[in-house]
């Protein structure tokens, strides 16, 4: 069985999605709609744009939407038989599977990222990776310090993300280092996804996800609140509420997709991030990663 993976924030360079638009008709298409549904031209930062343009995330989330996307929709015989994207890469899921149509997507994944980008500045708040230690000892950390800290992305063995307030991921480095972590790295990004500290984001988005139509994908989406497959629609729609405040079940959910047969993988959309998370989870996994026109 073929399942396809999509990625998240973070995989975003300049120049992303400029082969698609050159060399085919139908992406060219799907970009300039895209532009009118956002009201400003996306891929001109795509494009051309600077680093600190794309790493915006109003401008980072629909862009890596829509390079995923759009590259799917153009690759010869795409007939996915399981589907699972990181984070965001769960909206590019979604349209790629039949899911959610296209211009929805795109309109919800903006709503996301305009209303994550709201409660980073409400609440000022980041991440950290922690490098070398047991998914138990983070989890428990976290849970005994007295600030905002939890884990947000479990991306595969021994590499688990936390998100929280800068006190409570400032304490838990330090307690996690002395705990023996290889590394406790604070990342550049603009809040704590995936964290309660979301919860803002949560409530608006909710309303949006529940009046948009999804229909059953063409085959199961593994879901990152439980890293179980979902065909039906209601049941994605709660999952994807609930993403915004739980954290991102990446190593179950490949381990879950290997379990039920996935045989080959196929990461779509900018950089390789999820190929190299999926074979620290199984060194045996068969993956390829698209990033470019096919043809």
């Amino acid at each position: 069985m073929k399942a396809y993976v999509f990625p998240g924030q973070g995989a975003q360079y300049i120049g992303m999605g400029k082969d698609l638009y050159e060399n085919s008709t139908l992406a060219k298409e799907l970009f300039e709609k895209a532009n009118d549904i956002l009201g400003f031209r996306i891929t001109d930062l795509m494009f051309d744009g600077t680093d600190e343009d794309l790493r915006q995330t109003k401008v980072t989330q629909p862009a890596i939407f829509l390079h995923s996307v759009i590259l799917a929709k153009t690759l010869p015989n795409f007939k996915p038989d399981m589907v699972a994207g990181h984070s965001l890469g769960e909206f590019s899921a979604l349209v790629a599977a039949g899911a959610l149509s296209f211009e929805d997507g795109l309109k919800l994944v903006s709503q996301r990222a305009i209303a994550m980008q709201k409660a980073c500045e409400a609440e000022p708040s980041t991440m950290a990776a922690i490098v070398g230690l047991d998914d138990k000892i983070v989890e428990e950390v976290c849970a005994s310090i007295n600030e905002v800290v939890v884990p947000a992305n479990y991306n595969c063995t021994g590499q688990l993300v936390i998100s929280g307030s800068f006190k409570g991921i400032d304490i838990a480095c330090e307690k996690l280092t002395e705990k023996g972590a290889k590394r406790a790295l604070k990342l550049s990004v603009g809040g704590a996804f995936h964290s309660p500290l979301m919860e803002p984001a949560r409530t608006e988005l909710a309303k949006a996800i529940e009046e948009t139509p999804i229909t059953v994908p063409v085959g199961p989406i593994y879901q990152n609140v439980n890293a179980q497959p979902f065909t039906n629609p209601a049941q994605i729609k709660d999952n994807l509420i609930a993403q915004l405040t739980a954290p991102v079940r990446w190593t179950q959910t490949i381990q879950n997709m290997i379990a039920d047969g996935a045989v080959e993988f196929v990461e779509i959309g900018p950089g390789s991030v999820l190929k190299g998370l999926i074979k620290k989870i199984d060194r045996s996994a068969n993956v390829e990663s698209i990033s470019a026109y096919q043809g």
